[in-house]
């Protein structure tokens, strides 16, 4: 198809599944468009995506790589697309930036330091559930997301990073705000900029003041001891990007597993009787419904061609996590089906390469203490509503559900 049949991608991701559908019929990587009409490639099948990634000569920065990035200013629309390209972190950086920054961060998330956050988690998950029982003591029902999925990961990552309990719902709304890409208006885009100052800003300052053993606090001594190294302007995006990650992208892992077992009741007794783990549980999820579906922008270094296509250098390509999960020519053809028992750990919902999520074991020990947990507890969970009638969080970026109601003794 020709550049200028360019898809619209929704950006209310209403139903990701069919639109990556949809897109694979047309080819291995389609022309489209982002809300505000930002153009872009999207790859649509799972060779595809993990060969872009792996590509040296794909770029994750704008300022290096992408045609457009001068003109970003004389779009207004375009603005929402600054909270995640136009951060200067890992997220945004290429080569030995991404590097620097990466090793900044990364030893903090080692598998020695994810085991010590063990019974904290375990702590957390037990209090949790204690106030679900209690909320849905009288048999009614209860926001299984609201109550469990998203308070658990947010209070980890806080406490790892040292943000006081009243700067807490300000961080969550500013990530969902950033998640957010149903409005794309520039009101939409100043709110976010301005959250991140605020909130964030006010993070670094209360740890200045008040330094602790906490995340935030070391990467603001780097940043005073040697600015070479981190920046204060990197020091503001990194803390957005890993807490961010750290925890919108753990709720909806926990959710989505949820969601997933309840409509299987088969599955779930397989699960429950031993016969399928829940690490299993935890890569089907990641496959079939990945906690970001699609994740802009990388970029292209220099001309690239994927079969038939050629990607012109400075063209935008977004990551399509959610497609390359839902690949039939890798999954089978029944690819869209959630089936613990495939054992599909090769899912590329973390990333691959130098970019793979450094919070990845953090995410899994947290889903794989809260999972087995709440089912424990209520044996007799039960959706209280129809599956189809669950709502996907506004976004094409992450992959989740609004509210999750269930009861909890069926």
């Amino acid at each position: 198809m020709s550049v200028t049949d360019r898809v619209a991608l929704d950006p209310f991701g209403t139903d990701i599944p069919a639109e990556s559908a949809r897109l694979r019929a047309l080819g291995p990587i389609v022309p489209v468009e982002l809300p505000g009409s930002i153009p872009a490639w999207a790859p649509t099948g799972y060779d595809t995506l993990k060969e872009l990634i792996l590509d040296p000569r794909v770029s994750k920065d704008p300022r290096l790589h992408w045609r457009l990035w001068p003109e970003v200013g004389e779009h207004p629309a375009w603005g929402w697309i600054l909270g995640w390209v136009g951060v200067v972190n890992m997220l945004s950086t290429y080569g030995g930036d991404h590097t620097r920054l990466r090793r900044l961060v990364a030893p903090s998330f080692t598998h020695r330091r994810t085991e010590a956050l063990r019974p904290r988690v375990e702590a957390v998950t037990t209090e949790l559930l204690d106030a679900l029982a209690e909320a849905g003591k009288d048999g009614g029902p209860v926001d299984v997301k609201e109550g469990f999925a998203h308070p658990l990961p947010l209070r980890i990552i806080c406490e790892l990073f040292g943000v006081p309990e009243e700067l807490r719902d300000a961080t969550a709304r500013l990530i969902a705000a950033i998640m957010d890409t149903s409005d794309p208006t520039p009101e939409h885009a100043a709110f976010v900029q301005e959250q991140i100052g605020t909130v964030l800003g006010s993070l670094i300052a209360h740890r200045s003041e008040h330094p602790g053993d906490d995340l935030t606090t070391e990467l603001i001594r780097v940043r005073d001891e040697d600015g070479d190294r981190l920046s204060g302007e990197e020091l503001l995006y990194t803390l957005l990007l890993v807490i961010g990650a750290g925890f919108e992208t753990t709720v909806n892992l926990i959710g989505n597993a949820v969601v997933a077992l309840l409509k299987d009741p088969r599955q779930l007794a397989a699960v429950r009787a031993g016969e399928i783990g829940w690490d299993a549980v935890v890569d089907e999820t990641l496959r079939v419904h990945p906690s970001i579906a699609s994740l802009p922008l990388r970029f292209a270094v220099e001309d690239l061609k994927v079969g038939d296509v050629t990607i012109p250098a400075g063209d935008a390509i977004i990551t399509t996590y959610a497609a390359a999960g839902l690949d039939p020519a890798h999954y089978g053809p029944d690819a869209d089906t959630f089936d613990a028992s495939r054992g599909a750990d090769d899912h590329l919902a973390f990333g691959i390469g130098v970019h793979r999520c450094i919070g990845a074991p953090l995410a899994r020990m947290e889903a794989l203490t809260a999972l087995p947990a709440l089912f424990d507890r209520f044996p007799g969970l039960a959706l209280d509503v129809d599956a189809e009638e669950l709502r996907q969080v506004p976004s094409f970026i992450a992959f989740g559900w609004q509210r999750i109601p269930v009861r909890l003794h069926g």
